[in-house]
């Protein structure tokens, strides 16, 4: 079986894929994510998705690498993570009662062959009206500060929204597992 390599250091990506109870190992490759001159948000996540798997491809000449990054847009403009708690109070607030579009990139690199898989999924997160007692009680019970949008959906997050939209969950917290079985299973790695 061809050996998988997630290009990154994300622990949420990690935890994600070993979901799926394969064998893997990550390797976070070192790009540069600036964006260009008038690249889309989504253009940005794409290019950066195929730069991290590509990065790799000299190291693991005979694997499947997986590459994801991800934008979250509030009225357009980029949120990122917070970094810490007053960042993050000032993004929930401008959450409430707002929706928040993912758009999380994905790319499965076959290097044996060269052959690409690239697609976007997009989710959109609609909060609820958040006080201000609210948003402390939450930021003090998860500190999410390294998560952009400054909240945790796989837990106590999931209190601070009216609804979600879109086809995987999982691309909220950073890789889209629904279209990676997908593209997996096109590789000959049929799951479960």
């Amino acid at each position: 079986m061809t050996r998988l390599i997630l290009a990154s250091g994300s622990p949420y990506r990690r935890d994600l894929l070993q979901r799926l109870g394969i064998e893997f190992e990550c390797c976070s490759p070192d790009i540069d994510e600036t964006p260009l001159s008038s690249e889309s948000a989504e253009d940005l996540t794409m290019r950066l998705a195929k730069t991290k798997a590509h990065a790799l491809a000299e190291r693991y000449p005979a694997h499947l690498i997986i590459g994801s990054d991800q934008v979250a847009l509030l009225d357009g403009e980029p949120v990122s993570k917070p970094g810490n708690h007053a960042e993050a109070t000032i993004q929930l607030r401008r959450s409430s009662g707002r929706c928040i579009t993912f758009s999380t990139a994905l790319c499965l690199l076959n290097t044996a062959n060269g052959r690409l898989q690239l697609a976007v999924e997009r989710f959109h997160v609609t909060f609820r009206k958040l006080s201000d007692d609210s948003i402390e009680r939450y930021l003090h019970a998860e500190r999410p500060y390294d998560c952009a949008g400054s909240f945790k959906m796989e837990g106590l997050g999931i209190s601070l929204f009216a609804s979600l939209r879109g086809d995987d969950p999982n691309s909220l917290i950073g890789l889209p597992l629904i279209r990676l079985c997908d593209m997996l299973a096109n590789e000959g790695i049929n799951l479960p």
